[in-house]
């Protein structure tokens, strides 16, 4: 007979906790700016027509003491529908007013780690961040890694492994998602980009699992973020502007 999975003790006092040790950036620059012109002007990771942010049922208890900013979403087609469908009982998906009346305090756990997630081994090692490969031609950030602070590194790490000891089914989620993302990159017969927890650019070869050091020739950028070029005629193509002053610290 199986044992059941050791039940979550985390509370909202536990979530505030975790929202106070996960404020950096994920670099100096303000990549939201990079992708904002390619989806209407809002950032990719800031709009429920690209990510729905889903929380624990807890953390966003705490959130209702915190702001108006975030209430509950509802699915607007099949996909949302399916993605509400999926939640785990102890989960919910959220929706926020939008980048323009972002709080950064308020922020969840979720909006902090775009577009990372705690990619674990085989051995279920927590070895660094992993992308949401899903948003690799909108997200900017995933074609630029060697910019991601070391600072922005250290606090995701230390927040889910916060999070792994009050809530064991946290980290069961990552280790299946993990091994999805395996999957997935075995059936592309590309390599796994990571993030190690130091900051530095690891490849995770999918099939065997095997990982080593990464360099940054190893990390191609992905259309329409692969060239300066590419990237004006995607925004041109979507109705945006590129941003004249470049990127600006964020």
């Amino acid at each position: 007979m199986s044992k059941k999975p050791p039940k979550a003790t985390i509370t909202p006092a536990d979530f505030a906790a975790l929202y106070d040790g996960f404020t950096a950036p994920i670099s100096r620059f303000d990549c939201g700016r990079k992708c904002a012109p390619l989806n209407g002007g809002s950032p990719v990771c800031c709009s429920t027509d690209n990510a729905v942010p889903v929380v624990h049922k807890v953390e966003f208890d705490l959130l209702k003491e915190r702001t108006d900013l975030w209430s509950k979403f509802k699915p607007y087609d099949y996909a949302t529908r399916q993605i509400v469908a999926e939640l785990t009982p102890d989960c919910m998906a959220i929706h926020c007013k939008g980048a323009r009346h972002c709080e950064r305090d308020n922020r969840t756990i979720a909006c902090r780690g775009f577009p990372f997630y705690p990619y674990l081994t085989r051995q279920k090692e927590f070895v660094g961040l992993g992308t949401y490969w899903v948003f690799e031609d909108r997200c900017w950030m995933m074609s630029n890694l060697e910019i991601v602070d070391k600072k922005f590194v250290q606090e995701f790490i230390a927040t889910y492994e916060a999070m792994f000891v009050k809530d064991p089914s946290e980290f069961t989620t990552y280790v299946d998602f993990s091994a999805s993302a395996r999957r997935v990159y075995s059936r592309w017969k590309r390599q796994i980009p990571l993030l190690g927890r130091e900051g530095e650019l690891l490849i995770v070869e999918p099939g065997s699992g095997a990982i080593r050091r990464g360099r940054k020739k190893d990390f191609p950028k992905i259309a329409p973020f692969s060239s300066e070029k590419e990237y004006r005629a995607a925004v041109g193509e979507a109705g945006g502007e590129v941003p004249r002053e470049g990127l600006r610290a964020a």
